[in-house]
């Protein structure tokens, strides 16, 4: 589903990610991990189209991505992107976020499909409030819910347990692990959470200082390697 070679990426004079590749296969989660700082979410920013790549390709479901691409445009491709914090919209209630969602279909698939619901139970229970009046981990479950609206074929998400209660760190884990085993999209995760991340992960990616140093897939990766990977 996605293939990304030698991507390259500046902040003004600064180059935080130096040749970055990585790949995303539909049916899989390739988790992306390693400590703060390190370019993570400015490779998903980049994937997404939310902040433009200096250089390298980024190829998906076999057609190539221009450079300048911005983010509505790789949304009607197929991206799906759940940035950190979420970023839900304060003043519009629970079905209105999700509506926005809407902006990636074509009129007749314009609905909140009743999935969504039975995924999250609780945004059916609050559909008509405000979406800043949600507790962080019902707004991280919102952010998720409105980004599958649109129906991707490729879902980024980052960070989705940072902050949030333990019960709804498992819900989430079941969500992702649900969407996986569906089969129609592929999933790239940012984690901090290694035991979740581990869990849940097909495939492993490690950056450090914008660069890979590790890239493996969980048949091949031993528990402590990671570990040691993201912790260096």
């Amino acid at each position: 589903m996605l293939n990304v070679e030698n991507l390259t990426l500046h902040y003004g004079h600064s180059q935080i990610l130096h040749d970055v590749s990585l790949s995303a296969t539909v049916g899989q989660v390739t988790c992306l991990m390693g400590s703060n700082g390190v370019g993570k979410t400015s490779l998903l920013k980049a994937i997404a189209g939310a902040h433009p790549r200096s250089g390298g390709t980024v190829t998906l479901d076999g057609s190539e991505i221009a450079k300048t691409a911005r983010a509505h445009v790789l949304a009607r491709h197929g991206v799906g992107y759940v940035p950190q914090g979420r970023d839900v919209f304060p003043l519009m209630t629970v079905r209105e976020n999700l509506e926005t969602g809407y902006a990636c279909l074509d009129k007749a698939e314009r609905m909140v499909p009743d999935e969504i619901f039975e995924l999250f139970p609780v945004l059916q229970d609050m559909r008509n409030r405000r979406g800043g009046d949600l507790s962080g981990g019902q707004q991280q479950q919102l952010a998720i819910a409105r980004a599958l609206v649109a129906k991707p074929k490729l879902l980024l998400l980052d960070e989705p347990t940072e902050g949030i209660q333990p019960n709804i760190i498992k819900q989430i884990g079941e969500v992702i692990k649900f969407l996986r085993e569906r089969g129609d999209m592929a999933i790239i995760l940012v984690e901090q959470f290694f035991d979740f991340a581990f869990e849940l992960g097909d495939e492993f990616v490690v950056l450090k200082r914008g660069e890979v140093i590790l890239k493996s897939d969980k048949g091949a990766t031993q528990r402590s390697t990671l570990l040691d990977a993201v912790t260096i």
